[in-house]
């Protein structure tokens, strides 16, 4: 019994102590790129902080350092376990956007080359495993796992309002200019299809750890 203790306490140090790591090597990566670009004199904040990857990235450093307090304490509520959701969400979108539609292209966030590794590789596998390895301990339902898509929808509907107030596009997918708002219209169905198949797939792994948890009582 004794022996049990000390590794569940040993997993939960493990796991706290990941958390801040990657939510410190998360925002120096951000800070590092917003000093090259600054440097290069290239830097327009209103741009850089529309960029999905940003926003995201920022969302996961907060989370994470969240996540490490309320599991120092024991005290992960559902609020948290919400955000920890959205978050891993909208990190996972982030590597797959990138990999598959990104990946290649000159952007203003391929300055320095392991931010790139770190913002697009890195941060999405890290929060990614942090939900699989340690899943909130109430079950969360598809429904109110479909409150995670509220920012993803939110960010298009901002992209696409202020790209055609100023004529800029944080990503080429988004970008009516190049191909007319068809192709941008199909991408975006893809991408809430594919959120809606993810946050389904999240959200059924609490239910699993929840049904595993009673039977071991």
């Amino acid at each position: 019994m004794a022996f049990a203790k000390i590794d569940f306490m040993n997993r939960e140090n493990t796991i706290i102590s990941s958390r801040v790591f990657f939510a410190l090597l998360g925002f120096s990566a951000i800070i590092t790129e917003v000093a090259t670009i600054v440097e290069r004199g290239r830097f327009i904040p209103a741009n850089f902080f529309s960029f999905f990857t940003v926003e995201s990235n920022l969302l996961a450093v907060v989370v994470l350092l969240l996540s490490a307090l309320a599991l120092s304490r024991g005290r992960e509520n559902r609020t948290l376990a919400l955000l920890r959701g959205a978050n891993t969400l909208n990190m996972i979108i982030v590597g797959v956007v990138f990999s598959l539609l990104l990946s290649g292209l000159d952007t203003e966030l391929t300055a320095v080359p392991w931010d790139n590794i770190v913002l697009h590789y890195i941060m999405p596998v890290v929060v990614a495993l942090d939900w699989f390895a340690c899943l909130p301990r109430s079950p969360v339902s598809f429904r109110s796992s479909l409150l995670w898509l509220i920012f993803p929808i939110a960010y298009v509907v901002y992209s696409l309002t202020r790209g055609y107030i100023v004529g800029w596009y944080p990503y080429p997918f988004l970008d009516p200019s190049q191909h007319g708002y068809l192709p941008v219209a199909v991408t975006c169905l893809v991408l809430a299809v594919v959120m809606v198949g993810l946050a389904w797939l999240l959200a059924r792994f609490t239910g699993q750890y929840t049904k595993s948890s009673s039977r071991r009582r």
